[in-house]
């Protein structure tokens, strides 16, 4: 008897659908860049194409596509604009939250919204806060069975850009995650992120003042809540994604301009850039750059896979994928930052004219390689190899015996 089990959307599909909305998205880079325009119609052309909604499945309006599928659209997303995917890393995180949440009433409404194009942002971290046990933002009693969320947060990555603010907030000294409307009364946001790269997130200051929750929209206790949890190495690769194609962007970038300069040094053992062997080279280097960032990040997405099918519930396959990511992060680091200052090697003075802004692949990719310190990273996978020491699990989207209930 055949299979009635339904197709998955095939890479080629993928790419016809989403193609044409990232060559859009490719084409106002650098305008953007030098504007310090935030992406809004570009989020809407992702959104209106489904991209929020890859990992939903089918029969609650998504495309239901593989942890690999995804990540390989991530990546060519930041190649069109490497600040879309990051401002996107909470929102599927969210969804693979709703995916991996008991079946009943809540669980369908978030896929059902994710599926219509819902998008979700956050509001996490906290101005000179180093630690989730100490976060001032409070969910305090308000009148009847609703709550009241007052805080200041910042680093609220794509919360401009969505429906929805994933918030941490102390309730009675008890961690908690809030699931808030991004236009609800009370609600004042920012666009003050001031780092030289990745300009584009919307990772600026969220406020909240008397915010009116409902009991539904508190989810379990959310952001270093202590145990092992899919979500850690998720949200890394979706940086290392971002990584892989700054790297992928900047080899095309560099290759077309060589490809069309007629001048070349004077001591050049060729008449045109594009014969100079050494120049050659260093286009060969940012190809091996973004091809082998690319093949970190697939082969990462292929364990998680494995993971979420399962349920993210075996400890042992959480610990071969976290330590997979923590690998990934310091190899790609290294190659993409090298990659991205070779890059000028090709050309001499023009080759930083702010007009081709080179420079912000190096930046974007300098930013996004500190979220999560390297150095330390490396110190935790020593430690884990040689003493077995728990590799450090820190996010978690609500929990799994406390996912949102609305």
């Amino acid at each position: 008897m055949a299979s009635t089990a339904p197709q998955q959307i095939s890479d080629r599909d993928l790419d016809d659908i989403f193609g044409p909305v990232f060559d859009r998205i490719a084409a106002g880079a650098v305008a953007r860049e030098v504007d310090r325009r935030l992406a809004y119609e570009e989020v809407d052309w992702l959104r209106q194409a489904g991209f929020g909604a890859l990992r939903v499945p089918a029969e609650y309006g998504g495309f239901g596509v593989s942890v690999r599928q995804l990540f390989r659209l991530l990546i060519d997303l930041a190649a069109a604009e490497s600040n879309l995917p990051q401002a996107l890393r909470v929102h599927f995180s969210f969804v693979e939250d709703q995916l991996l949440a008991e079946p009943g009433p809540a669980r369908e409404h978030w896929l059902r919204a994710a599926g219509s194009g819902a998008l979700v942002g956050n509001a996490i971290t906290e101005p000179g806060i180093g630690a989730v046990d100490r976060y001032r933002t409070r969910l305090t009693r308000g009148s009847g069975d609703d709550w009241l969320l007052n805080g200041t947060k910042y680093y609220s990555t794509g919360s401009l850009y969505a429906d929805y603010i994933l918030a941490a907030a102390d309730r009675d000294g008890e961690r908690v995650s809030v699931l808030v409307d991004a236009n609800a009364d009370g609600v004042r946001q920012s666009d003050d992120w001031d780092g030289f790269g990745q300009r584009l997130t919307a990772s600026g200051t969220t406020e909240f003042n008397d915010v009116r929750i409902t009991e539904e929209r508190v989810l379990g206790p959310g952001y270093g809540a202590p145990g092992r949890t899919y979500a850690t190495s998720y949200l890394q690769l979706v940086q290392l994604a971002v990584l892989a194609g700054i790297a992928q962007r900047a080899e095309s970038d560099v290759r077309a301009w060589v490809a069309d300069r007629t001048r070349s040094y004077t001591h050049s053992v060729a008449d045109l850039p594009r014969h100079d062997p050494l120049v050659q080279q260093v286009i060969g280097k940012l190809s091996a750059a973004a091809f082998s960032a690319r093949a970190s990040v697939l082969a990462v997405a292929d364990l998680l896979d494995g993971v979420l099918a399962a349920g993210a519930q075996d400890d042992a396959a959480l610990d071969a994928v976290e330590l997979a990511s923590a690998q990934a992060q310091l190899g790609v680091i290294d190659t993409v930052l090298t990659a991205t200052t070779q890059l000028f090697e090709v050309g001499g003075a023009s080759i930083t004219s702010e007009d081709l802004r080179l420079d912000r692949h190096w930046r974007n990719a300098r930013t996004i390689s500190v979220h999560n310190p390297a150095v330390q990273k490396a110190r935790a996978i020593g430690d884990h190899l040689l003493n077995g020491t728990d590799l450090p699990y820190a996010w978690s989207a609500g929990s799994r015996e406390a996912q949102v209930r609305s």
